[in-house]
């Protein structure tokens, strides 16, 4: 009994690990500002790491050139800081993972897979991408209805992960999704641990060390830093 809960632990903080990941890696919203604006996105990556054994230097989300977190403020002060961060990370988020023409790191899989063999990438269409998108369908994640994102982007993946995780966890499975020995590898566990070599482990060390690179904005070198910990 100590052992399961010792492991159901140990698969709570890997999901609350990728859960971080995907949150911070999706076009920014008002909840991603007010948790990187306001100090709780850093304790969190800084907590989860600690969890798990893997020590890593991330560098704060807000950063500092212009003086304290919100955190250290209240009420409209906090508020306005999370704000003027959101106006801040939209456009970085679009020059880094959206582009025009090109975005500096793109944010999908297949697009890497594509650039390591020296070929075009196209968006859905390349072998790795529909790899992903049978992985995910066979796991009960599949493209929200009226959208058009492709399934390997890096939050997506990481929220696989999550999902998995949780799944490992003990959570109960969500509606539509398969029971455990219908997942790939025959549970959730094994379905973690092939995705994760298979896939993330396979091309995000090398997305997160380019976003770090290309980073303009410390949220995202925080980002990279914080994702390079886990599939490191």
């Amino acid at each position: 009994m100590g052992n399961e809960v010792a492991d159901a632990s140990v698969w709570q903080a890997r999901a609350a690990a990728w859960e971080l990941a995907a949150l911070s890696l999706r076009y920014p919203d008002a909840e991603l500002a007010e948790a990187a604006a306001g100090g709780e996105w850093d304790e969190a990556a800084g907590e989860i790491l600690a969890a798990l054994g893997l020590p890593a230097e991330v560098p704060a989300a807000a950063g500092d050139p212009a003086g304290p977190p919100a955190a250290r403020a209240a009420g409209a002060e906090a508020a306005a800081g999370a704000d003027a961060l959101l106006r801040a990370l939209r456009p970085e988020a679009t020059r880094l993972f959206v582009g025009a023409p090109e975005p500096a790191c793109s944010p999908y899989e297949g697009v890497w897979a594509a650039e390591a063999d020296g070929v075009q990438p196209l968006l859905f269409v390349n072998p790795r991408s529909m790899e992903v998108e049978r992985f995910m369908r066979s796991c009960g994640l599949g493209r929200p209805e009226g959208t058009n994102e492709p399934l390997d982007h890096v939050a997506t993946e990481c929220e696989l992960l999550e999902r998995l995780a949780l799944r490992a966890a003990g959570a109960p499975a969500s509606e539509g999704a398969p029971d455990g020995a219908g997942l790939p590898g025959g549970s959730p566990a094994a379905a973690y641990e092939t995705f994760l070599s298979g896939h993330a482990q396979a091309w995000m060390p090398a997305f997160a060390e380019r976003l770090a690179a290309e980073a303009r904005h410390p949220f995202y070198r925080a980002a990279a830093a914080y994702l390079g910990a886990l599939v490191g």
